[in-house]
């Protein structure tokens, strides 16, 4: 059964930095990119960052290019999303996601809030 669970989130000034983890099992982590996206109400969800197997390739959505930071333990099963300077407009539900079997599985999600 694959399962992916985020934690880390919480409420921070602007300014301030978060580590989200995304915990994954049932499946081959290693062999699989990872994606991070983000969402508020009635908005869309926003794809924020990618990681592929190998660790070293990374891409960024143009606006946490330089403050996030995306990252995987695969002997941990386990991606992570670095966020720093912290903005208010960073403020949503963070989610990690992976492609397999032929759709998308979702972790729960974890709230960021952003605010002085």
């Amino acid at each position: 059964q694959v399962q992916l669970v985020e934690s880390g989130g919480g409420l921070v000034q602007p300014g301030w930095s978060l580590r989200l983890s995304c915990a994954a099992s049932g499946f081959t982590f290693s062999t699989k990119p990872i994606y991070w996206y983000r969402q508020t109400p009635g908005k869309e969800r926003e794809w924020v960052a990618t990681i592929i197997s190998d660790s070293d390739k990374t891409n960024y959505e143009d606006s946490v290019k330089g403050r996030f930071t995306i990252s995987r333990d695969n002997a941990k099963s386990t991606a992570y999303l670095q966020m720093n300077s912290l903005k208010p407009e960073d403020t949503a539900v963070y989610s990690c996601n992976v492609w397999l079997l032929g759709r998308n599985f979702w972790g729960q999600g974890t709230q960021v809030t952003v605010s002085s």
